[in-house]
């Protein structure tokens, strides 16, 4: 059966097949009934109040010396726990505790034995490592670690200490006097000391503040200069720029005064050449017509009385023949006349068709202009080389004007450009003589 112990204890294994026998600190184990036995060992740690009454020293004063000590069975260590089973096995923590307190008395009686009330009760570190030390190299060989020890209380019950404490407080308060006194000579020294120097750095401190305030002074004045200098370049920069803008930009409405001034002596110019094809389209070309209409109809008069008096002639001479000859002489002169009026009515025809469209030209211009003048507020943009102004409007204007001729003809055939070329002459040929 498997049988289980606690961080705090500790189990020897015995019997049979257990030589020697198995030491297990905190852990299980299996075990053969009735043929092997298992026995627990406390591990706890064990405070004893170690108290030494009536103890004299070395000098033969009885004082009592009470003492705290933490002690346990070391289960890390196997040897020191298998000496704990042999000495320990079976007994309680009470045995184990009397055991061990007994033992730590001892030890500090004999020390209290060999050392003086004084070192005792002054230097008790002291006291308490000796005590440890020599009471730990016992207690090791019975498998218990002391964990600590420390000096509780010293008393004793003749006034011994309270004697040495009186001395102890006469001789404390004598130096506490003198100490006073010294302080206060020493306080009084340093006093005038820390006057004068309070003094003396017054009087520094006021020279450095009257350097400090010169220094501030002299360079307030350089900053003051210099400023002053960086405004006025800056004001007469300005000044200067303003007189560059402003002198650039007369320029520039002076250029712009040009461009203005030559775009409205080309428009003028424009407005003659206009005018000069306006009066050759109404006067000369009609004028032209109408003569060569009154040539045709002149000529046509002489062609009849030359006929007429043929066909007289004729029919005195031979009357049949006569009439034979005048009637095939009337249809040819009958045909070359048709072929003539239709080559003077083509001819005709376009040329009236030239003039009607010069004299529409100017109400397309005023049907093209009419919606600008209607216009509240127009806005025209410049790429900076092109016109603007009054002359960018009219040059607008012109622009569709120049393309009418273009249209005309792609509806009409006609060729006005070509018709107002041909004013100067005239277009139809002269009748030839029979």
């Amino acid at each position: 059966m498997f049988h289980t112990c606690g961080p705090n204890e500790a189990m020897v294994v015995s019997g049979f097949g257990r030589s020697p026998p198995l030491i297990i600190a905190g852990g299980r184990v299996f075990v053969l009934p009735f043929v092997q036995r298992v026995q627990k060992i406390t591990l706890n740690t064990l405070t004893l109040n170690v108290k030494s009454d009536h103890v004299y020293t070395r000098h033969g004063v009885p004082i009592s010396v009470t003492g705290i000590a933490q002690v346990k069975i070391q289960g890390q260590n196997k040897d020191m726990l298998a000496a704990a089973c042999q000495m320990f096995m079976g007994k309680s923590e009470l045995e184990i505790s009397t055991i061990a307190l007994e033992t730590l008395e001892g030890h500090q009686r004999a020390i209290i034995a060999h050392l003086t009330v004084e070192e005792i009760y002054k230097d008790r570190m002291k006291f308490s490592e000796q005590v440890f030390k020599v009471a730990s190299s016992d207690l090791v060989n019975m498998g218990i670690g002391v964990v600590s020890y420390t000096l509780k209380d010293v008393h004793d019950d003749h006034g011994y200490l309270l004697a040495l404490g009186k001395a102890r407080t006469a001789q404390v308060q004598r130096d506490a006097r003198i100490g006073e006194a010294l302080c206060r000579r020493d306080a009084a020294i340093r006093e005038a000391n820390a006057m004068q120097e309070k003094v003396s750095a017054q009087y520094k401190n006021e020279i450095d503040m009257a350097k400090a305030q010169r220094d501030m002074e002299l360079k307030k004045a350089g900053y003051d200069i210099e400023v002053n200098t960086k405004k006025a370049e800056s004001e007469m920069a300005f000044q200067l720029q303003v007189a560059k803008t402003k002198q650039r930009i007369e320029e520039e409405r002076m250029e712009v005064a040009v461009v203005e001034r030559s775009q409205q002596i080309v428009l003028q110019d424009q407005e003659v050449a206009r005018r000069e094809r306006e009066l050759e389209a109404k006067v000369k070309k009609p004028a032209d017509a109408e003569r060569y209409r009154l040539e045709k109809l002149a000529e046509a008069q002489r062609m009849q009385l030359i006929m007429q008096a043929q066909a007289e002639a004729e029919s005195i001479r031979m009357r049949g023949e006569a009439e034979a000859f005048a009637v095939e002489a009337k249809g040819r002169a009958d045909a070359a006349q048709m072929a003539k009026k239709a080559e003077a009515f083509k001819q005709y025809q376009e040329a009236a068709m030239v003039h009607m469209l010069l004299e529409k030209l100017p109400l397309i211009a005023e049907a093209i202009s009419r919606p600008l003048c209607n216009a509240q507020k127009i806005t025209m943009v410049s790429s900076g080389g092109s016109e603007v102004g009054a002359s960018k409007l009219a040059g607008e204007v012109l622009n569709i004007m120049t393309r009418l001729p273009a249209v005309v003809e792609q509806l009409t055939g006609v060729s006005i450009s070509q018709g107002a070329a041909g004013s100067g002459k005239s277009r139809f040929p002269a009748p030839s003589p029979r």
